[in-house]
Parts: C-alpha cells; structure tokens; sequence
C-alpha cells in the first residue's frame, strides 16, 4: 500500500515537473498535498490492496470545460498537470463547466487502471458510490462495481485445402512458415480423395483478422488452387505463465482458468532440460516436482 501511495505522488511530481520546467526539489505540492488530497490517495491505495482485483476497468474520464483557479492562478480545464497524467487516457470534455478530473484523480486512474472503455459484462457482487458538494447539471457522482467478469467466447478462424501432389518434407515447411506467421494452431488429417487418390487435408487455425495473410500464405506454400475459410466461435481458458521454486530450482508454470476450471502444468522445455541433467524420464521429473 505504501508504495503504491509512493508511486501515485511520483507520478504527480513527474508531470509538475515536466508542466512547471523545475527539479523535483523545486516542486512544491498545493491542491494535491492537502489532508483531503492525501486522504484520497492513501485510501484508493489501501482499497486497493484490500481487494487485490484481477483487473480494473474505467470509464473514459471525463474532464470537464472552462477554466480553474489554483495556486498558479486560472487555468483551462484540464489542467495542464492533469493533461500530462492523462495521456495515453481516452478523455472527453462535454458542456458541462468546472474541473471534473484533477492531478490527484488523473494519477489514481493512470496508476491503477488496466483499460478504459464500456463496463464488461459481469456479475456484479457490490457497488459503491462517492458523492461530490459541488452542484453541477448531472450527477457529481462516482460509482464502482466489483464482481466478477463473465467468460466471453471469441472468434477464430479455420482455412483447410486438400492435398495430393506435395512430399511431406513440403508439407512440413509449409506448416513451419505458417506457426512463424502467427498460426494458432497448424494440423493435417489423411484424407481419400477424387479418383482414389490417397491425400493430406492441411488445416490452419488463426486469428479472424489475420486470415487472409493466412489463406496467401498456404496459397504460396502449397500446391493448392483454393482455401476454404470458416469462421468459428471457440471458447478458451485465460492462460498466465507463472515461476515455482522447487528443489531443482525455478520451473515455469502454465496456468488456466475460467469457466469454473482451473488448472495447472509444467512447462515443458523447463521440465525436458531438468530430465536430461537429472537423467531422469520426464514422467519422474514431473512426479517428483509435483510431490514437493
């Protein structure tokens, strides 16, 4: 939580840094250095570390229009500090006048905030809302869900083509070109095809977007005349690599949730290097890791 609350007012001394043209020895913190200022900081950086979230999600911040007064004296809206925090931040303005982000809330949201766009779909567990004194045409309101986010399918696509004249050799590098090209997945099933002949069914599994690179790619590398493409709905596990300490030292771990599964596997370069030193077959290095 400290260094979390450390690093939300490093970010704010950067930009006054960098608004003002001084040494951070020469910044001095006015509105952002308040108690209620601080209050809000540390109080952001300790609900943060008491929910410990997978993921925060937030609207695009809205700025609000016109001018303010502070120490340096009137300035646009957003200030300038707190235009400098919000970069790289999808922001609007709208008619409604007064400052509706400022250095202190543009630092919590650029710290904290994993992406900016429309609510995920979730289900939604508790909310919570901070209401503001000052009068404005709308709500002066701000509300956070917690919950869980809902598993989503994605789309992916499938390019076949039949084939009867290549070797496996070129069939093999084919299939090489496409992994390296960003292939998901690359296979090949025997097949019977037209006039008896025995023959190969190359299928290309691959982002939706990236299908037409894919399908001139297999055109280039195989004999093929044409691809057949099929768009698809796949429903995956959210994969993260994690480390393990074990007695043989660090092992990476693959990781996979959702859709109320989860589960856990060793990665395999890490295991096949330990079988070889340990002269061990990897069902024993696995066993053995496992047991620890």
């Amino acid at each position: 939580m400290i260094f979390d609350a450390k690093a939300v007012y490093q970010r704010i001394a950067k930009a006054e840094i960098e608004v003002h043209g001084r040494e951070i020895s020469d910044i001095h913190f006015h509105e952002v250095g308040t108690m209620d200022a601080v209050a809000d900081v540390t109080g952001v950086c300790l609900l943060m570390d008491y929910l410990s979230p997978d993921e925060i999600v937030a609207s695009p911040v809205h700025v609000g229009s016109g001018f303010v007064r502070c120490m340096h004296g009137v300035l646009p809206v957003p200030a300038p500090a707190t235009a400098l925090l919000l970069k790289g931040v999808p922001s609007y303005s709208s008619t409604i006048e007064g400052e509706l982000c400022t250095p202190t809330g543009a630092a919590i949201l650029s710290y904290f905030v994993s992406s900016f766009g429309p609510m995920p779909v979730m289900s939604i567990e508790k909310i919570g809302y901070g209401m503001g004194k000052k009068e404005f045409p709308r709500a002066n309101m701000l509300r956070a869900f917690l919950g869980e986010k809902n598993d989503e399918a994605d789309e992916i696509t499938r390019l076949e083509c039949n084939l009867d004249d290549m070797t496996g050799e070129e069939i093999g590098f084919a299939m090489e070109q496409l992994f390296a090209a960003g292939a998901r997945d690359v296979y090949t099933q025997a097949i019977g095809m037209k006039k008896s002949r025995p023959g190969i069914l190359l299928s290309c599994i691959c982002l939706k977007e990236d299908a037409q690179r894919m399908a001139s790619m297999m055109l280039k590398y195989t004999t093929t005349l044409g691809v057949r493409r099929e768009d698809m709905v796949r429903y995956v596990l959210k994969r993260e690599k994690k480390e393990t300490e074990t007695s043989y030292g660090k092992v990476s771990l693959k990781v996979s949730s959702g859709y109320g599964v989860k589960r856990t596997k060793l990665e395999y370069e890490d295991i096949a290097e330990l079988a070889r030193k340990e002269n061990l077959s990897l069902m024993e290095i696995r066993e053995r890791i496992n047991r620890q």
